[in-house]
């Protein structure tokens, strides 16, 4: 099976991975030391604090948790789909997702623990938006799904199976664009602090200004398709 996604589809999930790589590591660098972008740890540590009797690490966990199940929410409110697929307001999803981020980031930098409801918020928005395509599984802020589509594959091969490559690839890019984003986010914390975050919430930013003007572009193609044709001459 050929990998038959639109170009648009890459640069997004590219590009968004790249994002959560660098907001997660950041959280990770910070004074909590919390992640959030995914919730498999989160859910985990939140048990471990309730049995410790860690009343304040379990209402911060317990925070994160429900920060990514809003967002996540809030994207189902706005996209009102499972399925990329040009048309959906993604534009407005991403643009909400930086300003989280840019949030979140004065937060942190007064050292505020919402800063990092914030940016879980910001992730499971993403998250959400980003699902399926094609029979493709996108999910662009943990990387579980990834390796396990990538085991997946190793077994057809082994087997003399055929490969699904287009989960394949895809599974690579949002792998390799996360780790990428891990070294960007940490040597960017390294040197600006908190600041690091301003890169994510400007990428976000501008992804979601991108795909606006090509989601544009794209109907006033389509328009000049259909009227060309048709278009009564004039007398």
């Amino acid at each position: 099976m050929g990998v038959q996604l639109p170009r648009w589809v890459w640069v997004g999930a590219g590009s968004l991975a790249c994002v959560a790589g660098m907001v997660n590591v950041v959280g990770y660098l910070g004074f909590e030391h919390q992640a959030v972008t995914h919730l498999t740890g989160t859910t985990s540590l939140l048990g471990a604090a309730i049995v410790a009797g860690d009343e304040r690490a379990a209402g911060q966990l317990l925070g994160v948790a429900v920060a990514f199940t809003v967002g996540a929410a809030l994207s189902g409110m706005i996209v009102q789909d499972s399925t990329l697929r040009l048309g959906r307001r993604y534009g407005v999803t991403l643009t909400i997702e930086s300003i989280l981020l840019f949030a979140a980031m004065f937060l942190f930098k007064q050292h505020q623990s919402a800063g990092a409801l914030l940016a879980a918020m910001a992730c499971g928005l993403q998250n959400a938006m980003a699902t399926t395509f094609s029979g493709a599984v996108v999910r662009t802020t943990h990387l579980s799904g990834m390796f396990t589509d990538l085991g997946i594959a190793l077994g057809h091969l082994l087997r003399g199976m055929a490969l699904p490559r287009r989960r394949l690839a895809l599974s690579g890019l949002i792998i390799s664009s996360f780790f990428s984003g891990g070294i960007v986010g940490a040597g960017l914390y390294r040197h600006l602090g908190y600041d690091a975050l301003a890169v994510p919430a400007v990428l976000t930013g501008l992804v979601g200004i991108g795909y606006a003007a090509f989601r544009h572009w794209h109907t006033l193609q389509h328009d000049a398709e259909d009227a060309g044709p048709d278009r009564p001459s004039e007398s």
